[in-house]
């Protein structure tokens, strides 16, 4: 059963009933669920399908490709030499087909791309030269390799250039589509216990398929994370490689953003991962932005130059946070429920959350039709414009002239506002006016699990969202 999805569903559904054909590509990082959601679009049904092989040369790929022919029935020849020859036999394949819409679906395009070989050529040829000139061809390519994909396929500066007629990039699931998921799977979970693995594991929908019905949250991450072979133990290992051809310099990017919170402009990130300011190291952030592992923002007040880099992907800050001196310990988690350290965690990781479901909070806060801008502000100390020195890692700043200051407090409990959270949000508020010298209103809003209790400092706040409203 497939959760969610429903927009990329509905591209592969005009593609079948549109009268051209189409050429369509797919990529996400790994374990996102690109060959599943392919799959499931079109039941499991294609005129043609292949996979590239992870290892193995040009003699090797075609080889599997030409098997492939021979599997959808088209006549194979094993002795191909290239992938122009290659690419006649699977055109000749389509011709054969009966089939009213012929869907050709290439995965792991990328593997398929070894050194030296003609493929992009070959592809090019078989789109541009032959299949745009019909109407009854859905050509769909997707790979893991996501940087070869936006280099070579997205962003392709050759042949394929504005080829495409769609592009999905598949993001993880939403708070709302894991419980979804969880429930179509008979797992009994609280609200909160999804938020906790979200925290975790993101929406990434393969991670979330090692769930057991009837193990605690804690029993459950030690099983998938922590135990004697457990399943996702390395796949920090994996994960990057499978991507990034080349992955060190992606990781050192990343190690290097997970040491600071609020994330760190360009000229930080050469400083303190030793890099090379190049047009190379541009690529990679982009990269990495387009894989959902870092985000790019620009402090409010700030000029555009001065963008900062946050790693937000959650289980590659789980991984440094946890996981990256390898525990002995089998029952790891288990035994830090409730240290300070997972405590501290546990407050970070619902920031992330919330900047994950910026469309819920909107939603709550009544303001999805208004335009909004989604940034960070900090200033340090400066007497002379009476500003103390302030971080606020949530501004909503919308076109109607208001600010929604957002502070996000993970709690088990009801929230209580103190004099000391008061004091807090009295002094951003005062030092992003007089830092700022914005002339819109500020609204204190509080983001958190279950809500605010009233008592005397609780009127400060003027919205309050919570864990509820973000699973819509």
């Amino acid at each position: 059963m497939i959760v969610g999805r429903n927009t990329e569903i509905n591209i592969f559904k005009n593609a079948i009933n549109d009268e051209k054909s189409h050429f369509i590509a797919v990529y996400g990082r790994r374990r996102i669920g690109k060959t599943f959601l392919i799959r499931e679009a079109f039941n499991y049904r294609f005129t043609f399908q292949h996979a590239g092989l992870s290892a193995g040369g040009l003699k090797e790929q075609i080889f599997a490709f030409e098997s492939s022919i021979k599997d959808a029935r088209g006549a194979s020849n094993i002795k191909r030499k290239n992938w122009l020859e290659a690419f006649e036999d699977l055109k000749d394949l389509i011709r054969s087909s009966p089939e009213k819409k012929k869907t050709i679906f290439i995965d792991e395009l990328s593997w398929m791309d070894t050194q030296n070989s003609d493929l992009l050529v070959a592809l090019e040829n078989f789109w541009n030269g032959w299949a745009s000139a019909r109407n009854d061809i859905i050509l769909i390519v997707c790979a893991s390799a996501t940087s070869w994909m936006l280099s070579n396929i997205i962003h392709n500066k050759g042949g394929l250039y504005h080829r495409l007629t769609e592009e999905i990039a598949l993001t993880g699931f939403s708070l709302a589509e894991c419980e979804e998921f969880a429930q179509s799977n008979n797992l009994v979970l609280t609200r909160n216990q999804i938020l906790q693995y979200y925290m975790i594991f993101g929406g990434v929908p393969f991670y979330w398929t090692f769930l057991e019905k009837g193990l605690s949250l804690s029993q459950n991450i030690d099983n998938i994370l922590f135990k004697n072979k457990a399943p996702l133990k390395n796949e920090f290992k994996y994960l990057y490689a499978s991507i990034f051809r080349h992955p060190e310099t992606y990781i050192k990017i990343v190690e290097t953003l997970s040491k600071k919170k609020v994330g760190m402009t360009r000229e930080e990130i050469i400083k303190n991962a030793k890099l090379t300011n190049s047009g190379e190291l541009t690529k990679k952030l982009d990269e990495l932005e387009s894989c959902g592992f870092i985000r790019k923002y620009y402090a409010f007040g700030m000029k555009k130059k001065n963008a900062v880099y946050q790693l937000i992907d959650n289980f590659t800050l789980f991984y440094y946070q946890f996981m990256e001196h390898e525990p002995n310990d089998e029952s790891f988690w288990s035994n830090q429920i409730n240290t300070p350290t997972v405590n501290t965690w546990l407050g970070l990781a619902f920031e992330r959350v919330c900047l994950e479901h910026i469309k819920q909070i909107k939603q709550k806060l009544g303001i999805s039709g208004v335009k909004t801008d989604v940034n960070s502000w900090y200033s340090k100390e400066d007497a002379k414009l009476g500003i103390k020195g302030s971080q606020i890692d949530l501004l909503i700043v919308r076109n109607d002239q208001v600010i929604n200051l957002c502070e996000m407090k993970y709690s088990n409990t009801e929230y209580t506002f103190t004099e000391k959270d008061d004091l807090s949000l009295r002094t951003k508020t005062s030092d992003l006016l007089n830092g700022t010298k914005t002339k819109y209103a500020i609204y204190p809003t509080l983001i958190t699990t279950y809500g605010l209790v009233d008592n005397g400092y609780s009127g400060t706040i003027q919205s309050v969202v919570t864990m509820d409203n973000l699973f819509v």
